[in-house]
């Protein structure tokens, strides 16, 4: 199941038969906005051919045009056995708005770049040869959310190329019954050796007859325990126990970054009379993230979070990884490096990356891509998203942390605008009426308002100004001394209330380049020892700190005009491993 999980692009809700549909589409631009008038969707005149799911921006996309196009249309065949077969058809990601048709007919639409949707595409469907046909319409507005997208016609400071229309995965699914589950909701109770499982159940318009919810649970092939009972409301509790029958005092298995046990378990439907309706393979990390005295627990063990800021972008594909390996690449480099975890920047990553994550023990902060202006439009836009992206990755142990805002992007009056700090209010107690558990960052960098961890972005480059810039605690939570220019700690009207601090932001040293429009934070270094010298002290002076609780090194990989990564584009190591390892563990000692 290993290797068919990490090909998945939904590695924990595998059915059985299932389809990629990435690879050759037609395409064309629409730069008149005519092709609804002349109703493309029943089929339109190829200009050229895109290799999905690669944006056209991209070089592996096979057109490689960077200017902004703002609507696009793809077509691609596929065949069917026979009329209405049960097929669902699914977006990983479309960036923006998205219409989708099949044989002609409208399946549905959609709004949002970075969570999964889908369409049940049945009632649509002939025996033979179907059309899928998609029309993509994307903008440079700073109303939806952007990340690193920029909006601009040139790349500038840190943001870069923008990205339309598909840019995650397609695929194709078949359910053997209308009665199935839409998606398993997974709670680990540690310290109770527990799990419950939430299903959604979709059905039939009018159905009302009892359905039969089980799971089932093993480890490393061995049976753990079975849970099974009757679904009588659209979402109910089921819990199970997670001990090994060999040991069920201590056998819970659990997951941490140094033995990230995984459970399997099945997931299934049945009728009133027994019968089969609906199959699902899922698996689950037992792990406990908490908060107390001021440090982060994770299994109830004080954890030292050594993260690496991670944009995840690649030179010939932009945000869209060129492969599964390439996600493995990178989570091996950031292992070799001595990081215990990564701060996904601005960006949802595929969730294969993340089901990598959870199998070799990677803590990850999952953070939202930032609007960049603040009215009421670009709270709708964010709020629905944002809720979207909650529930799709929830189930994921190596998430430990959500980020739903960074530095005031898109909240620039923070500090005294009251609409705006409610604003962050609303979007924390939101994520965590669904994710009670994990902790929820609110404008990560500085000037929090709610939020349950003090997270400050710094680049100074000189480690002794660091060391005693934070010397005194009480002045940085207090808001009594300035960093990073003119930012406090707190916005208006909020204070410190015992939180961990971690320094989510540092560093980012750039050795000497020949471009100008190459850059990275502070002075470029000349040479490795120059390097290694910065990197050593600003890193002892955060280390040293008694009441900092884990960094955030800025960062894995350079990244179009931005070169302060330890690694280059093509992940190759800029220094020696070793001596980056040593100081990384050195808080470990």
């Amino acid at each position: 199941m290993t290797i068919t999980r990490k090909l998945h692009p939904r590695p924990q809700f595998i059915r059985e038969n299932w389809e990629s549909l990435d690879g050759q589409w037609d395409f064309r631009f629409d730069d008149e906005n005519q092709g609804l008038a002349e109703k493309w969707y029943e089929g339109f005149e190829k200009e050229m051919v895109i290799t999905v799911p690669f944006t056209y921006e991209t070089k592996a996309s096979g057109i490689h045009q960077e200017e902004h196009h703002s609507v696009v249309w793809y077509r691609k065949h596929f065949t069917a056995e026979k009329t209405n077969q049960l097929l669902t058809l699914y977006f990983e990601g479309v960036d923006y708005e998205t219409s989708v048709w099949i044989n002609g007919y409208l399946a549905g639409t959609h709004q949002g770049a970075y969570e999964r949707f889908s369409f049940d595409i049945s009632a649509f469907v002939q025996a033979g040869e179907n059309e899928i046909v998609l029309r993509a319409e994307d903008s440079m507005a700073c109303e939806q959310p952007r990340g690193k997208q920029r909006w601009k016609k040139d790349n500038f400071g840190c943001w870069y190329v923008q990205n339309t229309g598909i840019w995650k995965s397609v695929w194709m699914e078949e359910r053997q019954h209308s009665i199935s589950l839409d998606m398993v909701k997974i709670t680990p109770d540690l310290d109770g050796d527990q799990v419950t499982f939430q299903p959604r159940v979709i059905t039939p318009a009018g159905f009302s007859d009892t359905v039969i919810f089980e799971a089932v649970i093993t480890f490393a092939g061995a049976a753990v325990s079975e849970v099974r009972g009757s679904l009588h409301q659209k979402m109910q509790i089921f819990t199970s126990d997670t001990r090994l029958a060999e040991d069920p005092c201590w056998g819970t298995k659990v997951w941490s970054p140094a033995d990230p046990n995984l459970y399997d378990v099945t997931f299934r439907l049945y009728d009133e009379s027994d019968q089969l309706l609906d199959e699902v393979s899922s698996y689950f990390g037992m792990r406990k993230i908490h908060i107390q005295n001021g440090q982060i627990l994770l299994n109830n063990t004080t954890l030292y979070q050594r993260l690496i800021l991670d944009q995840g972008y690649w030179p010939e594909s932009s945000i869209t990884p060129p492969s599964v390996e390439a996600l493995e690449l990178d989570l091996q480099r950031i292992k070799e490096l001595g990081y215990n975890g990564l701060r996904k920047h601005q960006k949802l990553e595929d969730e294969r990356f993340l089901y990598l994550c959870d199998q070799m023990g990677m803590l990850v902060w999952s953070e939202m891509p930032s609007t960049y202006t603040y009215n009421d439009i670009a709270v709708e836009n964010f709020v629905s998203e944002w809720q979207a992206i909650v529930k799709q990755y929830y189930n994921h142990p190596a998430i430990i942390t959500w980020v739903p805002f960074n530095e005031s992007w898109g909240i620039k009056d923070i500090a005294h605008n009251k609409a705006q700090q409610a604003f962050t209010e609303t979007v924390y107690y939101l994520t965590k009426s669904y994710d009670p558990a994990r902790p929820v960052i609110t404008n990560d960098g500085w000037v929090h308002t709610i939020s349950d961890i003090v997270t400050l972005h710094d680049y100074e480059e000189y480690g002794e100004m660091l060391a005693a810039r934070y010397a005194d605690k009480d002045a940085i939570v207090n808001n009594e001394i300035q960093f990073n220019k003119d930012f406090h700690a707190f916005a208006d009207g909020y204070s410190y209330h015992g939180q961990p601090v971690i320094i989510s932001e540092f560093g980012g040293i750039a050795f000497s380049t020949a471009e100008g429009a190459e850059w990275g934070y502070g002075h470029h270094v000349g040479n490795e020892a120059e390097f290694m010298n910065r990197f050593d002290k600003i890193h002892q002076a955060i280390q040293d700190l008694p009441y900092v609780v884990g960094y955030c090194y800025t960062q894995l990989t350079d990244v179009e005009q931005e070169v302060n990564g330890l690694l280059d584009v093509n992940r190759k190591p800029k220094l020696p491993v070793a001596p980056i390892v040593a100081i990384n563990e050195r808080r470990l000692k």
